[in-house]
């Protein structure tokens, strides 16, 4: 059940959930904010916790407001697609081949059936995005797993709306936004670190902050380069 209270003119949507830690968020396109709290936490304690995260909100949604945002993509010779923060311009080949995709010179070429609709190719892309990122993941888990002193159990590459990735610090497993493919490989690097330190602190705290700190000093520079690039276009269901 969701409960709603008002700061101001900032509606907050809160879930009670079998949690021990508050979380709070702001979720792209318009800055919509959710708090999940424990289902022990009371509903005017809920209330001054967002309070004091009042000026965090209104910063994080001038920057979702501020965000470029991607043209949605019709799959048509010419059209750019990025790949590990390159610039590529589509090419497609309608012919009997089975359909591929493939990156040659600064080209990205789609290989289709004739008459392969646009959501068929949408849907051919995406794939091709989650096996490079399936591909490129595994080496950085094991690069920095000795580095942090955690192991992956599991990680999952899926099409996330609100994430670049999300950690279930219980399971040892992480799960990574697909469009991570399309970003540079130092931002790719960056949200892996993140939710692996997440294994040894949940939640944004300052122990967070400080093994963040100790274990890629860089990280708020990879932050905001990954914050300043154009984000998916949606329709965002809410």
């Amino acid at each position: 059940m969701v409960t709603q209270i008002k700061l101001g003119d900032i509606a907050v949507d809160v879930v009670k959930k079998d949690i021990k830690n508050i979380h709070l968020s702001v979720h792209p396109p318009t800055g919509k904010v959710r708090i999940s709290a424990p289902l022990r936490m009371d509903i005017d304690n809920i209330r001054v916790f967002a309070i004091t995260k009042l000026d965090w909100i209104k910063n994080q949604q001038q920057k979702l407001c501020e965000q470029a945002r991607e043209t949605p993509r019709e799959y048509l010779n010419r059209e750019s697609h990025y790949v590990w923060g390159k610039r590529y311009l589509l090419t497609v080949f309608e012919d009997a081949q089975l359909s591929s995709v493939e990156l040659k010179h600064q080209q990205m070429l789609l290989h289709v059936r004739p008459g392969t609709d646009v959501h068929k190719k949408q849907a051919l892309v995406e794939d091709w995005y989650r096996a490079q990122l399936k591909q490129a993941v595994h080496p950085l888990i094991e690069k920095w797993e000795p580095l942090i002193g955690v192991k992956v159990k599991q990680f999952f590459v899926q099409r996330m709306k609100t994430k670049w990735g999300s950690c279930n610090s219980a399971a040892h497993s992480i799960r990574l936004n697909t469009d991570l493919a399309k970003k540079p490989q130092e931002c790719l690097e960056y949200i892996v670190v993140h939710e692996m330190v997440h294994i040894l602190e949940p939640t944004h705290n300052a122990r967070f902050l400080g093994l963040m700190d100790q274990f890629m000093p860089k990280w708020q520079f990879y932050r905001e380069m990954l914050n300043c690039l154009p984000v998916r276009h949606e329709n965002w269901g809410y």
